[in-house]
């Protein structure tokens, strides 16, 4: 039986920049509803990389799109069991998966930082991300090395 496939779910741009993957992030950022806040505190992220970057001649949206870029894995391992024994399969990720797990990444990865505010954190996060370096960087890497490990299990593939 084949899989149905699912709806693309459609974003509205945002107020400021206008662009649909800022409200994407914002929604992930969101916790209990509270949109507004989310809003505010991506803004003020924004508004902090302007603050931070010195001779960047990239707009803040520019660096934090890169940033995701930096971090979007491009394959991840999953669980198979074959022959009574769980084996880790590497497969890769579609370009919709990529986006949404750079984006969990990159808040996970904020949020333990030991900045004062979620948009300082949030842009401290993207600037490190931005030059490859920082706790979101470091986890894509680890995830491409669990699937560079178990590359000869990509056979198992379904």
């Amino acid at each position: 039986m084949r899989k149905v496939k699912k709806k693309e779910k459609i974003y509205f741009p945002d107020p400021k920049f206008h662009d649909s993957l800022v409200t994407r992030f914002v929604n992930h950022l969101m916790k209990n509803g509270k949109k507004n806040i989310a809003y505010n505190i991506f803004y003020n992220a924004m508004d902090q990389i302007n603050i931070i970057k010195e001779k960047e001649e990239k707009s803040a949206l520019e660096i934090w799109k890169e940033g995701l870029k930096n971090i979007m894995p491009h394959v991840e391992v999953r669980n198979r069991r074959i022959g009574g024994s769980n084996i880790q399969v590497p497969i890769p990720i579609s370009s919709n998966s990529k986006i949404t797990k750079a984006m969990k990444l990159l808040i996970a990865s904020a949020s333990n930082r030991n900045e004062k505010t979620m948009a300082h954190k949030l842009a401290y996060e993207t600037w490190d991300a931005f030059h490859e370096q920082g706790e979101a960087v470091k986890r894509k890497e680890n995830i491409h090395k669990m699937a560079e490990a178990n590359k000869a299990f990509s056979h198992f593939r379904f």
